[in-house]
């Protein structure tokens, strides 16, 4: 009676034993299948260009003082993907012809084959070709085209938020990138009489929020 007592109960043991694991294999099949909680890429399309600004600085005389100028009109394409950053791009074009410093004479010698030389080169165009996170900094690796000149750049960047609209579900996203490039590279070489008057190392400063965009949650609209 003792041994068959004693094998009742380390049978039941075992039961229960292999019913908690397979809960336990069922519970960690479960968590497998489920799909991600981050939400799927949003593509940005359209910015309000009112309130974004793509702009640089120029340094004269060692920067003694600057010249700040911006582009008025630009179309960009941002995919912006939370859950995977290296999953988002973005591809921009600028009208080089929109340039604006403020001063109509300025502008346009800037706009002449001194500088950007817009007839022939109407557009400024970045396109990434992949997005990288290094120790917390979001950097832009791609494509740089300006004034018939393709360079690979780097264009370090942060998003600076997402506002989401709780009438409709849509979404905007603000972005920022600040970097320095040299004119010289570019082919834009023109000097001033006084020969360290316009500084080589052009400051860029590039701050964009979107218009409200359809969010990955929002259901597409009925046909």
């Amino acid at each position: 009676t003792t041994r068959a007592s004693t094998y009742g109960v380390n049978g039941a043991v075992s039961c229960l034993k292999e019913s908690q694991m397979t809960r336990t294999a069922f519970l960690l099949l479960g968590l497998l299948a489920a799909p991600p909680a981050s939400p799927q890429a949003v593509t940005f399309t359209k910015f309000d260009q009112n309130h974004s600004t793509i702009g640089f600085v120029v340094p004269i005389l060692g920067e003694m003082s600057e010249v700040h100028g911006k582009f008025k009109a630009f179309a960009a394409t941002l995919v912006y993907d939370a859950s995977d950053i290296t999953k988002s791009s973005i591809d921009a074009t600028i009208d080089a012809a929109s340039l604006d410093t403020g001063i109509e004479d300025r502008d346009a010698h800037l706009r002449s084959p001194d500088f950007f030389d817009v007839a022939e080169h109407p557009s400024i165009r970045f396109r990434s070709t992949a997005i990288a996170s290094r120790n917390g900094q979001l950097v832009a690796i791609g494509i740089l085209s300006m004034r018939g000149v393709d360079k690979p750049i780097e264009l370090p960047f942060a998003v600076k938020g997402l506002d989401v609209d709780s009438a409709s579900g849509m979404v905007s996203i603000g972005v920022s990138a600040d970097m320095a490039l040299n004119r010289q590279d570019y082919g834009i070489a023109w000097r001033h009489a006084i020969p360290a008057f316009v500084g080589d190392q052009i400051g860029v400063r590039i701050r964009l929020i979107s218009r409200l965009t359809p969010g990955a949650t929002t259901p597409p609209p009925a046909p």
